[in-house]
């Protein structure tokens, strides 16, 4: 496969700059494996697709606030850090992008606040945009979360031409997030409202939890024409022994188990057994998922509609078939769905 198969014309008009009003109530585009057939729906119908005793492995990492704006030191010059992880919490060590990159030296000093009650010291370069961040913070350690997190907003995608608003702190959130450490939300998560989660639950689908925590990697464009040449950057992922029980019960009575997102699918494809079933796993993945691939745990899936040459429509065409998807996405923008985090869903059976 080649970079050149996952171009298309997407109209900037299809970018989601907000979400739907309501989560559950995001348009569905319905697509069959077995026989082509392609149908709209609303989400709120995937409902009608699941029965007693299938599974929804759902990823419940949760977004922390990890855009900031600060100002150099002398010049007063706004720079933008954009946390990526901590790497020492007790020296207080956080990788992150920076941007203008190139006003950022080691040694200058960064203030945030309206008070300049945080200070950073850039001590290392790790990439072009990439600096190693120490924070001068004399309280708690707890304290100094707070303190950073109050100064932080909501990491929407570049592609939203706009401010944050208050509304994303909730919306860019999944329903069932819990573990913090992700830049960038499921997306395919943010459909589900805890009414439906409720109606799914009632109807005995079953809730496999795991944790990827999402980096800006997900975002990255692939800049080389073999796919086989290219490598995504590690994500860290846990995946529990109870959870693997429940997915793996469920494909043993030949149920529907369904990988809601793309970063979970990469996370079981990871952690798979000799006998095609799930195992427990804590460490990182940089796995990439393109076509031609055979997939062992999941039978179903629930995405967004993704960008041109991503790696995430990749993943999607290696699930769904590289002509199916690529009709559907055709289909897509004809019937003017929306893309990206914010967009509109898709189920492949």
């Amino acid at each position: 496969m080649k970079l050149s198969m996952f171009k298309f014309n997407l109209p900037k008009e299809l970018l989601a700059e907000h979400p739907a009003k309501n989560r559950e109530d995001a348009r569905m585009m319905v697509v069959e494996r077995a026989t082509g057939k392609i149908t709209h729906k609303k989400f709120k119908d995937v409902l009608n697709y699941f029965d007693d005793g299938d599974v929804m492995i759902l990823n419940d990492t949760k977004v922390f606030p990890a855009r900031m704006f600060g100002n150099k030191e002398k010049t007063g010059a706004k720079i933008e850090v954009f946390l990526l992880r901590e790497l020492n919490a007790e020296s207080r060590l956080w990788d992150v992008l920076v941007d203008p990159a190139r006003k950022i030296r080691i040694g200058n000093k960064l203030y945030f606040g309206n008070d300049d009650s945080l200070v950073a010291e850039v001590i290392d370069n790790t990439t072009s945009r990439g600096r190693t961040l120490r924070f001068l913070y004399d309280g708690t350690y707890e304290d100094f979360r707070k303190a950073l997190y109050e100064m932080g907003e909501t990491p929407l995608p570049k592609y939203m031409k706009r401010e944050t608003e208050p509304e994303d702190k909730e919306r860019f959130q999944t329903v069932f997030a819990k573990n913090e450490g992700a830049v960038a939300a499921p997306a395919a998560g943010l459909h589900f409202s805890r009414e439906l989660l409720k109606r799914l639950e009632i109807k005995g689908v079953q809730f496999a939890p795991l944790t990827v925590h999402i980096g800006l990697g997900t975002f990255r464009t692939v800049e080389v024409e073999d796919l086989t040449k290219h490598k995504t950057e590690s994500e860290e992922v846990l995946i529990s022994g109870d959870t693997c029980k429940i997915v793996n019960a469920a494909k043993d009575r030949k149920k529907k188990v369904c990988a809601v997102g793309t970063t979970t699918m990469r996370a079981i494809e990871t952690s798979v057994s000799t006998t095609s079933h799930l195992n427990p796993y804590v460490g990182w993945t940089n796995k990439f998922i393109f076509p031609p691939y055979d997939f062992s745990i999941a039978n179903s899936m629930i995405t967004n509609f993704h960008m041109p040459e991503s790696t995430l429509i990749m993943t999607v065409c290696a699930f769904g078939g590289y002509d199916l998807i690529m009709k559907a996405y055709k289909e897509a923008i004809k019937e003017k769905y929306h893309f990206h985090s914010y967009g509109d869903a898709m189920l492949i059976l």
